[in-house]
């Protein structure tokens, strides 16, 4: 089997599943966890989020504290990981936070008919790889590999998450549940339908619980390569 990285999944949801509501970026988790969540991307090569994410919470990406940022300049990297998304059509604004935040690397996956519209519309502020006819994220996980990636966070939404699952590309999950409800089936879900590779059958294994405010953290070992600590 062809390397790939290291893989964790992060993301927060309400207690019936949800990444949030019809409002911009509902708030899920708390400063306590934001901090938290800062640590572990400075500890990682790079961040991926899909299409939706990057054009509706036109998200920065970056290590927000100032002391991770120097430990990262110390050990001869760039201040934030690289930046990943994955797309079919490439409609992103040139200007939106993923491509213009940063002096870190961007990488643009997309299908092979969307390349030459992708370069001519993001080459100045992004990489652009030919993801195939389709792009699938076991070969996007093998390209990263032979980039030197070897510790990728993925940030969602819920289309990504349910592809990396489905593949069974996913080594470590970090859900964050917070302590309300959103109660809106047209609200976008953690994964989508798929077949994973656990189920009653076949449990993912629980590593860790970890209250954090008023919020919980659950961490699951979802391969053998998953690391504690």
């Amino acid at each position: 089997m062809a390397e790939r990285p290291y893989t964790l999944l992060s993301c927060s949801v309400s207690l019936d599943g949800y990444l949030g509501d019809q409002t911009p970026r509902l708030a899920l988790s708390n400063d306590a966890d934001f901090d938290r969540v800062d640590e572990v991307r400075a500890s990682c090569d790079a961040i991926m989020v899909g299409a939706v994410t990057v054009r509706t919470d036109n998200p920065r990406l970056l290590v927000r504290s100032p002391a991770r940022r120097e430990q990262r300049a110390a050990r001869g990297l760039p201040a934030s990981p690289m930046k990943i998304t994955v797309t079919e059509r490439a409609d992103f604004d040139a200007e939106s936070n993923f491509f213009t935040a940063g002096e870190t690397e961007k990488l643009v996956y997309t299908s092979s008919p969307r390349v030459t519209d992708a370069r001519t519309r993001l080459g100045p502020v992004a990489t652009v790889v030919d993801g195939g006819r389709r792009v699938r994220m076991r070969r996007v996980s093998e390209d990263l590999a032979d980039r030197g990636v070897a510790r990728l966070m993925v940030e969602g939404g819920g289309i990504v998450h349910t592809q990396f699952l489905s593949d069974d590309l996913v080594d470590e999950l970090q859900l964050v549940v917070a302590p309300f409800f959103v109660g809106d089936s047209n609200a976008p879900r953690f994964v989508r339908d798929g077949r994973f590779p656990w189920h009653a059958g076949r449990r993912a294994t629980l590593a860790e619980v970890r209250p954090i405010g008023d919020v919980v953290l659950l961490r699951y070992a979802l391969s053998p390569r998953f690391r504690d600590g």
